[in-house]
């Protein structure tokens, strides 16, 4: 536990010592670079295109040096460390690293180009193939050389599936990539929802004695109490997508890794309620030709009504902490 909390304090500290100097760093790229797009295409989200229109001077990318940070200090308590778990470890890496650099080509477009908003830069069809052969990658990894190929439900028992697991963690891996990406829409959400999930799994997984996983969720802690002081409103930094794809798909990850796929539905909470409000209004259009909401996803919804962005955010953290509770609770019911 002593070494544990030492890895929250240094990655807190060398993120904290270094964001002052990136956030200055994009910030001279950006004007530097920049230059604005004349953006002639009609867009098929007015609403939310006008909802998502920020400060075009606030810089994109801060997921980028969690990233660089997460990498550095992973590898050398790994190196460092007897108890590692090194093939758990490439896993949470590998995720980490490919899902970070497919979003990574976003946060480029967006650092040079003066434009409000969020925007795919490899195009939706292209971006989910290459999202769903990173997953299948992923849980080929994680069923191959993680041994792992069965589901346990609590009340209901294990279940091995076999080679079914593969589809199955591919499947929550591109949901929860695509779940955090959508979440980060206001200042501070997204972190902060990470952050509560992560406390959780670092309580499920200290109680396990998983050191891998417990010791990588402590840096990756560490990391997101630095960024999220320059992220809350009025934000100073943007994630990006290069975090927001990278983050997602870890947290499967990480929960694929603890055994637990139901506490992790749990845990992630706010980012299954998020991501179905998107699905269920794109579904609603495409087969009824109507809109559920006037704008989705819901958090985006609740700033059309008139709520201010702080409050909806801290009331997503605060339903966020009673899925994390609620989910650790299940988790730990099967002990």
């Amino acid at each position: 536990m002593t070494e544990l909390l030492g890895l929250v304090l240094l990655s807190f500290t060398i993120t904290a010592f270094c964001m002052v100097p990136f956030i200055d760093l994009l910030f001279f790229l950006k004007k530097r670079f920049g230059k604005f797009v004349n953006n002639r295409e009609k867009s098929n989200t007015p609403i939310h295109d006008q909802l998502m229109k920020t400060d075009i001077k606030t810089p994109s990318g801060g997921g980028i040096l969690i990233i660089i940070i997460l990498i550095i200090l992973s590898l050398g308590y790994g190196f460092i460390s007897p108890f590692e778990d090194k093939t758990s470890l490439k896993i949470l890496l590998f995720t980490l690293i490919s899902f970070g650099l497919l979003g990574f080509i976003d946060d480029v477009k967006l650092l040079i180009t003066k434009r409000a908003g969020k925007f795919l830069g490899l195009g939706r069809k292209k971006l989910f193939i290459i999202q769903s052969l990173l997953s299948f990658s992923i849980a080929g990894m994680l069923y191959y050389s993680g041994g792992l190929n069965n589901v346990y439900i609590t009340g209901l028992g294990n279940f091995v599936i076999n080679a079914w697991y593969i589809p199955l963690a591919a499947f929550v891996i591109v949901s929860f990539a695509n779940a955090y990406n959508i979440s980060d829409g206001l200042d501070g959400l997204s972190s902060g929802l990470l952050l509560i999930c992560l406390f959780a799994f670092l309580a499920l997984t200290s109680r396990s004695l998983d050191l891998t996983l417990a010791s990588f969720i402590g840096i990756w802690i560490g990391a997101l109490f630095a960024f999220l002081y320059f992220n809350i409103w009025p934000a100073r930094i943007f994630l990006g997508d290069g975090g927001a794809f990278a983050f997602g798909a870890t947290l499967a990850v990480v929960g694929l890794l603890t055994g637990r796929v139901l506490a992790l539905a749990l845990i992630g909470g706010m980012f299954i309620i998020i991501i179905a409000s998107s699905l269920l209004q794109i579904l609603s259009k495409k087969i009824f030709n109507k809109r559920i909401l006037p704008v989705a996803p819901l958090h985006m919804y609740f700033k059309y009504i008139g709520w201010e962005e702080p409050k909806i955010v801290t009331r997503f953290w605060l339903a966020q902490g009673l899925f994390a509770i609620f989910g650790l609770w299940i988790a730990l019911l099967s002990k």
